[in-house]
């Protein structure tokens, strides 16, 4: 992305002292620093941060990260734009905030004495300590002596550098410490020591088990520091921006956005599930040409069921939910079983997503009655995502309410958000009991939105 460096104004007042009985005059200057009002004045809600697993990536066009979408809710709360500039390094983020180029760094900066003389820090995330990074294996190192004479790499300018030159004076200054690249981030780092291109690195311990789901060599059992506090900064000054976040962060749909953000990014993170996928040149996916040779059956664009693969396997053929979904199509055991799968066969990517053609072919049947083609779709969607139960509950209700039965939007996807209530969940049309639909009804959008942005594809 493009960095935008914006225009800097420092205003000075000057103020001319006295003293009584001499001529000497003392100047005192008064910094002015950006704040709420400048942020909404100027429509532009200014934030730095890095690239990173869980702060910030580019996938397939798409702007993602929990920093980035966090902020982007926050710049939404405000109702201004968002700018966003990326830094090599933490010390650039902090140096552009302490210069009002930014108004906030959304990163997950770790607090230190010095950070938090200069720094308001905001929007707190989970305590993490950093660990040593190596592969496993009889060599593997267990205590932080053992790090004598042995290579380690970490970014300049960072507080792995710091923690490793502490820890080099207290063995007695033998490891040798390697200063990467700026281009290279610490996921980056972690990744070169699962490819055995460098022995060690360091890193907190939450990105580093993260970074282990994926990658099943790495050891980071080894401690090299304590628990620390972590989260967003803020310029000291800036007191009414401070006032305006810690208002937002209490919101409920603030909490509820940053929970599920951090499923998205800490648990089950895109970033690292399409590391795993290779895309062809010019295509949506690798796996184009089945979605061509099925989506006819249903008289589907191939595009459409891209889609909802997308959303349902990010194109991973090995994924496996906690409830037992499984391959392309995240098909549960006894849709599975239904259409012919078993285990041997349901991570085979033909068949799977052949055996997922004919479940969307019989969901197709049962929503029959909903004539308009591109209503049907939707519903079968939702019906893909809950089960056709709890759709066919609030067609219902919609019915009952003198609502349309058969339009999705504003119509049925009302009532299944309804049916988390106990006025809707008890009502005698419902047969299918409480269910969140929450999930479902953005399900449905996102799978749209995505089919929209293939269309766009040359």
């Amino acid at each position: 992305m493009k960095k935008k460096y914006p225009i800097l104004l420092i205003f000075f007042s000057v103020f001319l002292f006295a003293s009584c009985g001499s001529k000497k005059k003392e100047i005192l200057l008064v910094l002015s620093s950006r704040d709420l009002k400048d942020i909404v004045k100027s429509d532009t809600l200014k934030v730095a941060t890095m690239y990173g697993s869980t702060s910030y990536f580019l996938l397939r066009d798409e702007l993602l990260g929990f920093d980035y979408e966090m902020a982007e809710n926050f710049a939404n709360y405000l109702h201004v734009n968002l700018e966003i500039s990326i830094a090599r390094n933490e010390k650039e983020m902090t140096e552009w905030l302490a210069a009002d180029k930014v108004d906030i760094v959304a990163y997950n900066v770790v607090e230190t004495k010095e950070l938090k003389q200069k720094f308001r820090f905001v929007l707190p995330q989970s305590e993490s300590y950093q660990v040593l990074v190596q592969n496993k294996g009889a060599n593997a190192l267990s205590d932080v002596t053992e790090l004598a004479g042995k290579s380690v790499y970490v970014n300049a300018n960072s507080i792995f550098y710091d923690r490793l030159k502490a820890l080099n004076e207290e063995i007695g200054g033998t490891i040798k410490i390697v200063t990467a690249a700026d281009s290279l981030s610490t996921d980056d780092l972690i990744d070169m020591v699962a490819e055995n291109k460098i022995s060690y690195t360091l890193a907190y311990h939450n990105v580093a088990m993260l970074h282990k789901t994926f990658s099943k060599t790495l050891d980071c059992h080894m401690s090299v520091g304590f628990d620390q506090n972590n989260g967003w900064l803020i310029r000291n000054r800036s007191r009414d921006l401070r006032k305006a976040i810690e208002k937002w962060e209490k919101l409920p749909e603030t909490a509820l956005t940053e929970n599920h953000l951090f499923h998205k990014y800490w648990e089950k993170s895109l970033y690292f599930a399409f590391k795993k996928v290779k895309i062809p040149k010019g295509a949506i996916s690798p796996y184009d040409h089945l979605f061509k040779k099925y989506a006819p059956l249903i008289n589907w664009d191939w595009r459409l069921l891209a889609a909802l693969v997308f959303h349902e396997s990010r194109y991973d053929a090995s994924e496996e939910s906690w409830a037992g979904a499984a391959g392309l199509m995240q098909l549960m055991p006894r849709t599975s079983a239904n259409f012919g799968l078993n285990k041997d066969t349901k991570f085979n990517s033909e068949m799977n997503v052949e055996a997922g053609v004919q479940y969307i072919k019989s969901l197709n049947l049962a929503f029959r009655k909903v004539e308009n083609n591109e209503e049907r779709i939707k519903f079968i969607l939702a019906a893909y995502n809950s089960g056709p139960a709890h759709i066919l509950d609030a067609m219902a209700l919609a019915k009952k309410y003198g609502k349309n039965p058969h339009v999705w939007f504003n119509q049925v996807e009302y009532f299944l958000l309804k049916k988390s209530e106990p006025e809707f969940y008890n009502d005698p049309v419902v047969n299918y009991g409480y269910f969140r639909g929450k999930e479902t009804v953005k399900y449905v959008q996102s799978t749209l939105d995505t089919y929209e942005k293939y269309l766009k594809r040359k």
